[in-house]
């Protein structure tokens, strides 16, 4: 008898090949037993099951070919004999499963391919037919056939499309994502993703995404099989949709490690204790090497920075955990700072877009943010010092060049620290020495760093002593239209440190508006990149704080409408520039008031008193204002809001917030702004940003809200989120005028619907609507009053009204007795709804005030109808409460009022206050309280 089990196994298979089943079985068992070989272990369990399949012993044939797969889970013969026994067995799904994996480890072998279009039909078949198979199996069949038609390459584009659609949104689905992930559709997404076809890559990472959102273990198990390297090269690609798709993907996975985002139960999830930390690290390290590979596209390295940016710093400083943070400045700060230290007119250049810089320049400012101590920041600006030390050498010029470069680019991102390193032995002197080099790339990169070194006024007094002069210089004699657009920036910045007046003649040496001209032109050549045009903008927003610069400006459609299109990039030196142009020409800066005392004082002692510019005057700035709207500024200002956080910045939204104060100056202009989507702009404005630009957003939204048709200015639910904006303007603090358009607003939005009512009182607006109630300005109460007679529909008040306790009731009877008409209008229309609704406020009012029936009385006799008719619908409503109410008051000479009106001509003009008077007299009648009038 053998003893070796790879002889015994030769011999089983030629039993086999002889089809003497029996013989074969008793070989392999004798092997298996004698083996210790695990991968011949493997192949002796799947040729017994192939015995086993032909004795037609169907159950051990699944059993032996489960233990081959248990030692190699890709045997792909065990898994399809496994897969013919379960179908014998009538385990279709199961069958299916198997023959599925068989077919993506060979998807060109036929038998396989037949095998499963059989075992699906069969599938459906039984589903049809109500059999005992659970729907999922229908499910199932759906995600199998959408991988055929998308994997055969001669499938019809129509169906190729419909199918990866089809895909996308199972995979958003939980029951459909769990499918896909139970049947190999992780590895069938791998292999789209290969195929290198755009569209299909689209489909495989969008599905990825949707199987990721809001479930961990899912969103580990997919990272940990795709691969953070694969990741991150198909983020590296250069094209800006597979980019920004996988970006998204690599983004809903850190969600859901970082437990953000839609995190749903999911039964055996709970029980698992995910260490998420090495896979979030892992991450990051990725990310960072991505910043410095020449191999990764410029749209790739964005991506990596948005994700930096997003993901390491906290989202709110209350936590105290800045762990990441701490990481990324210890492993990755040099990597970030070599991109801001990257010159683009150089060979060696890494690939870069417009935005990179910028981008790596606002993650250094969120990380030095984050940080919490002084030896955390110390250790920030040590790292930087030593490697922007690391590349400055006098032998090496291009070197050098690239720390000043570095220097710049942290002084755009955490400003105070870059002062410090403006602060390092000879790097102003070598900015200045670089101004006066022959090289062109060293003037271009030593203009721009002294104009971000001069944002502070100690540093700007350097460069007026030492660089001024310079500047000029290389402005007359460059022809480099790139050094010359920043030589006259960089003048402009300079001459706006010393004061506006004084700075900008100073420096243009009286002629703004000729270098304004030359800004235009260079604004409006498209043959000069974008990075050189945007200087063109920064040039004209200190230009335009000349009045006559402004004026030329807005009467340039050209240059407007390139500034608009320059606007819709996403930068943020850009946006802000914009911005502060727009500020200019719309005059919506602060200004100080002069004191005529003072003025008259400053002449008296000689001094400059400065004079408003003709053009600053109002009559000028309107027609600004008209100019800006018709060239189409609302659209470019909503544009702008939509930018990134990390790009549109608090300073940048409070400027596009004073603008837009500015813009609905005027009633008529206002349909013009929403229909443009100036309405939708305002809102997130409102909400986010400084003290100073909320308050302004949220007075513009009242100037649209207040004469507006809701619906049409905030359709939808968007209505709803104006509601706080307004109710936060209801404040002491905040100005007369602002308090009076809010009120209008909320007037308005009140009289819309009751869920709008109700969101009002949510808001908490109540007390304040009520304080303005008492308030000695006519137009402030008025508006209160208004605004409170259309709440009081709702129910809530009017239980408010109700409750004991209060004067509520006693205030608004009082304004019925106000010589101000509007006023009684409001607070007549306020009482007589009051008192329909709620019967018990009928007794109420005559106990809140001893003038309350002075006050009715003179209602009903009011010259103004519409006060009168309010003043006998009280009436009518006080009758109709109570009879014991209506026996006090027909005691009173209410009484002959009512007589002397009802007993009136009809009169079309006033039928519906006689109405009402006799209904009052019905109802005494009705009582029994006074009898008919008997007629002759």
């Amino acid at each position: 008898q053998m003893e070796d089990p790879i002889q015994l196994k030769e011999e089983g298979n030629k039993y086999f090949q002889a089809s003497d089943y029996e013989k074969a079985v008793q070989s392999y068992t004798q092997a298996i037993k004698l083996n210790k070989d695990k991968a011949l272990q493997a192949v002796l369990y799947r040729n017994r099951a192939a015995c086993f399949l032909k004795k037609e012993e169907y159950a051990k044939a699944a059993s032996d070919a489960s233990r081959a797969i248990d030692i190699n889970a890709s045997d792909i013969k065990a898994l399809y004999r496994r897969s013919q026994a379960l179908e014998k067995l009538g385990k279709l799904d199961q069958a299916f499963k198997d023959a599925q994996k068989c077919a993506t480890i060979e998807p060109r072998n036929k038998n396989f391919q037949e095998t499963l279009r059989r075992l699906g039909a069969n599938i459906q078949e039984k589903v049809n037919a109500g059999g005992a198979l659970h729907i999922q199996f229908s499910t199932d069949l759906r995600v199998q056939k959408m991988f055929e038609i998308l994997l055969d390459e001669n499938s019809e584009k129509e169906k190729r499309e419909k199918a990866a659609n089809n895909l996308i949104v199972l995979g958003r689905e939980e029951a459909g994502a769990e499918r896909i992930f139970q049947n190999n559709g992780v590895s069938l997404l791998l292999q789209l993703i290969e195929t290198k076809n755009a569209e299909l890559i689209l489909a495989a990472v969008r599905t990825l995404s949707g199987m990721c959102m809001g479930h961990k273990a899912r969103a580990t198990a997919i990272l940990h099989y795709l691969g953070i390297d694969n990741i991150c090269m198909w983020m590296s690609v250069d094209n800006e949709e597979i980019s920004l798709a996988v970006c998204n993907l690599l983004q809903t996975i850190t969600d859901c490690l970082l437990g953000q985002g839609k995190e749903e139960h999911h039964g055996k999830e709970e029980s698992v204790v995910l260490d998420t930390k090495k896979d979030l690290r892992m991450i990051t390290m990725r990310l960072l090497d991505m910043l410095v590979s020449k191999k990764v596209s410029g749209q790739g390295r964005d991506r990596a920075l948005n994700l930096l940016n997003k993901n390491i710093p906290r989202k709110d400083l209350k936590d105290h955990d800045n762990s990441r943070t701490t990481f990324v400045i210890d492993n990755g700060l040099k990597k970030i700072l070599k991109v801001v230290g990257q010159i683009p007119e150089m060979p060696d250049c890494l690939p870069l877009t417009e935005n990179t810089q910028l981008t790596a320049s606002v993650l250094l400012n969120k990380l030095y943010d984050d940080l919490r101590c002084d030896p955390e920041r110390d250790n920030y600006r040590v790292i930087c010092e030593e490697y922007i030390k690391s590349k400055i050498d006098p032998q090496d010029m291009d070197k050098t060049l690239h720390a000043i470069q570095m220097v710049s680019g942290v002084l755009q991102g955490p400003f105070d620290l870059g002062n410090k390193l403006l602060g390092m032995k000879g790097v102003m002197e070598m900015m200045v020495a670089l101004c006066g080099s022959e090289r062109e790339i060293d003037q271009l990169v030593a203009v721009e760093a002294l104009i971000h070194a001069s944002t502070k006024l100690s540093r700007a007094t350097f460069i007026i002593s030492n660089g001024v002069t310079l500047l000029k210089e290389i402005y007359k004699k460059t022809k480099n239209e790139k050094i010359k657009i920043r030589a006259l920036v960089g003048l402009c910045k300079l001459g706006s440190a010393g004061g506006t007046d004084y700075g900008l003649r100073q420096f243009a040496e009286g002629s703004t508006e000729k270098l304004a001209k030359q800004c235009r032109k260079w604004l409006c050549n498209t043959s000069i990149d974008a990075r050189t045009r945007k200087w063109a903008v920064e040039g004209l927003a200190y230009l335009t704080l000349d009045a006559d610069v402004k004026d030329d400006f807005v009467e340039d459609e050209p240059a407007l409408q390139a500034m608009f299109e320059l606007a819709k990039t996403s930068d943020k030196t850009i946006l802000y520039s914009v911005a502060s142009a727009l500020v200019n020409c719309t005059n919506s800066y602060d200004t100080k008031e002069l004191v005529p005392e003072l003025v008259q004082l400053a002449k008296f002692s000689k001094q400059h008193v400065p004079e408003e510019h003709p053009k600053d005057k109002k009559d000028f700035v309107v027609k600004r204002v008209k100019r800006l709207l018709k060239a189409g500024v609302v659209s470019a200002l909503a544009c702008m809001v939509k930018a990134d956080s990390a790009i549109l910045t608090d300073q940048s939204k409070e400027l596009i917030a004073r603008v837009f104060l500015a813009l609905c100056e005027d009633p008529k202009d206002r349909g013009t702004i929403v229909a443009q989507g100036g309405g939708k702009a305002l809102i997130p404005l409102a909400v986010e940003g400084t003290e100073v630009g909320k308050i302004k957003a949220s007075h513009a939204l009242a100037k649209i809200a207040a004469i507006s048709n809701p619906d049409m200015a905030f359709p939808g639910e968007r209505v709803y989120e104006v509601v706080r904006p307004l109710v936060s303007l209801l404040n002491t603090e905040r100005d007369g005028l602002q308090n009076y358009e809010a009120l209008l607003g909320l007037t308005n939005f009140s009289g819309r619907s009751d869920k709008l009512r109700m969101k009002i009182v949510k808001e908490r607006a109540l007390p304040d609507i009520e304080n303005y109630m008492f308030e000695n300005h006519d137009q402030l109460r008025q508006a209160a009053t208004e605004c409170m007679c259309n709440l009081v529909v709702n129910k809530e008040v009017q239980e408010r009204f109700v409750a004991d306790g209060n004067d509520r009731l006693k205030l608004v009877v009082l304004l019925c007795g106000e010589d101000d008409e509007k006023v009684q209008v409001a607070a007549a229309g306020a009482l007589a709804m009051l008192t329909a609704a709620q019967k018990k406020l009928c007794s109420k009012m005559t106990e809140v005030t001893t003038q309350w029936l002075e006050i009715l009385q003179r209602l009903c006799l009011h010259d103004n109808m519409e006060v009168q008719h309010r003043g006998l619908v009280i009436a009518f409503n006080l009758f109709s409460a109570d009879k014991e109410l209506a026996k006090k008051l027909v005691e009173t000479e209410l009484l002959e009022i009512l007589t002397y009106i009802g007993k009136q001509e009809d009169d079309p003009k006033k039928q519906h206050i006689i109405n009402v008077a006799r209904d009052c007299l019905t109802r005494c009648m009705d009582y029994g309280l006074i009898k008919p009038l008997s007629r002759a």
